[in-house]
């Protein structure tokens, strides 16, 4: 077995250890293979593996690895910040789009979204941790947010992402990731049924507090070169 399905399955066996810690069910949270700076040929070996959702945070990177893995039934997610100028293929050519944190690139998504494909998946990227560099939406302006994309056309708004800030305690980085919980259920909308949360080094904690989809990259890949 080579290293990368070594670590491919050891990241599937912590996720399955953390659902039945918390008596979820088996397959309740999705991995997303975080491949950004990752050569196509990993992620192929990795889809042959069983992998089939891939997180890329870099667009142009990200639609040389699509062309030349056309041939493959990829969930392609993009998770890095979203500019005005690159809504038009972000909406062209993934499925899912976690890092909305404004109702003009949700328009624009809207817009761009071509009627011959899906509804693009959204998350509303949330602040959690107040960080004046990051992005993301601060939490009392959500609900508005949310009634805001969830009426418009070509989306399907599944719930919100978050990225806590570096350098926190298990215990602080879990009240974040409860925090996030709290929000999507007092939201009371049946269709928030994500929650994009969770990365290399915090995942069980994330699959504890709620999270469905964990972003997992070094975990896998190693650390970027």
């Amino acid at each position: 077995m080579d290293e990368l399905a070594k670590c491919y399955q050891n990241v599937r066996g912590q996720i399955a250890v953390a659902e039945r810690q918390i008596g979820r069910a088996p397959g309740s949270v999705t991995l997303l293979a975080v491949s950004k700076t990752k050569p196509a040929s990993s992620l192929a070996r990795l889809y042959h593996l069983g992998q089939r959702h891939f997180g890329e945070n870099y667009l142009q990177e990200a639609l040389r690895k699509q062309a030349e893995l056309s041939a493959f039934a990829i969930d392609w997610h993009f998770i890095g910040p979203l500019q005005s100028n690159k809504t038009r293929p972000i909406a062209m050519s993934f499925n899912w789009v976690h890092s909305v944190d404004r109702l003009r690139i949700a328009e624009r998504l809207s817009a761009q979204r071509p009627a011959t494909l899906p509804p693009l998946n959204v998350c509303i990227q949330v602040n959690i941790s107040h960080e004046a560099t990051k992005s993301g939406v601060a939490l009392a302006e959500l609900p508005a947010l949310v009634d805001a994309i969830a009426v418009l056309p070509r989306l399907r708004l599944r719930g919100v992402m978050a990225i806590p800030a570096p350098g926190l305690s298990d215990t602080e980085v879990s009240a974040a990731y409860r925090t996030m919980a709290a929000v999507v259920q007092t939201q009371g909308k049946p269709f928030m049924d994500t929650l994009s949360m969770g990365m290399s080094a915090d995942l069980e904690v994330a699959v504890a507090c709620g999270a469905t989809i964990v972003r997992v990259g070094t975990a896998l890949f190693g650390a970027r070169g």
